[in-house]
């Protein structure tokens, strides 16, 4: 099936299916699982094309595994320019086997109640979102699974999933207007262990699989001692 990409993105393949229970072994395969903190895994991709889903499809085969999404740390401050925030307040203290409980600045402004907060005893923490493997975080990131879908069919579901009217459009096209050179700056997919992907593009079970390709970042790091 032939798909859009984005800027800059090359259409990964060959593709398989896998189970996706299968998943986070494939992507941790040559490394040691961290002694005295969570696995980090990082679920990148392009708005509306497919993270969250994965995201909890993970979080629902890993018990006490948790999220932080980084929408939350972005939320009213920055679409993309919130690495600080995360690497200072989620990653950093997560390595130092440290719970995490954080009101980022803009909530406590804008009144917005709650924190995010994470447990430094879950067996895996999944962070979700655009940009989430980007290149400042790599240091501070186990593996890295790139969510590839189709852009116009991601820009569909996007506004729907945005109220479908005129100022969903625009929201969307505002949003775009920051990913497109985000993201073809950046190149997460040149770093990912395996990419996903995020549309129908070949017939599987989206119950209990899904299509796979593994990139040679993936390859090299699974060639690697141990």
């Amino acid at each position: 099936m032939v798909i859009t990409l984005g800027l800059g993105e090359p259409e990964a393949g060959p593709r398989r299916v896998v189970l996706l229970s299968d998943l986070v072994p494939l992507i941790t395969a040559g490394r040691p699982w961290p002694i005295g903190r969570p696995l980090i895994v990082a679920v990148d991709g392009r708005g509306a094309g497919g993270k969250t889903t994965l995201a909890e499809r993970l979080l629902g085969l890993t018990p006490d595994a948790q999220v932080v999404h980084t929408d939350d740390i972005a939320w009213w401050h920055s679409r993309f320019g919130w690495e600080d925030l995360m690497i200072s307040e989620v990653l950093e203290p997560l390595h130092r086997g440290e719970s995490v409980h954080y009101q980022p600045p803009a909530w406590a402004a804008r009144k917005r109640s709650g924190h995010i907060d994470v447990s430094a005893d879950a067996p895996m923490v999944v962070v979700e979102g655009v940009g989430a493997s980007r290149r400042e975080l790599v240091g501070l990131i186990d593996a890295a699974i790139w969510v590839q879908s189709d852009f116009v069919e991601a820009e569909r579901r996007g506004i729907l999933r945005d109220g479908g009217d005129d100022e969903a459009v625009q929201g969307w096209h505002e949003w775009m207007a920051e990913e497109l050179p985000f993201l073809a700056a950046d190149k997460p997919w040149e770093r990912a262990d395996v990419i996903v992907g995020g549309s129908n593009q070949v017939d599987h079970d989206s119950e209990t699989e899904v299509v796979m390709a593994t990139t040679l970042a993936g390859m090299d790091r699974a060639n690697r001692p141990a």
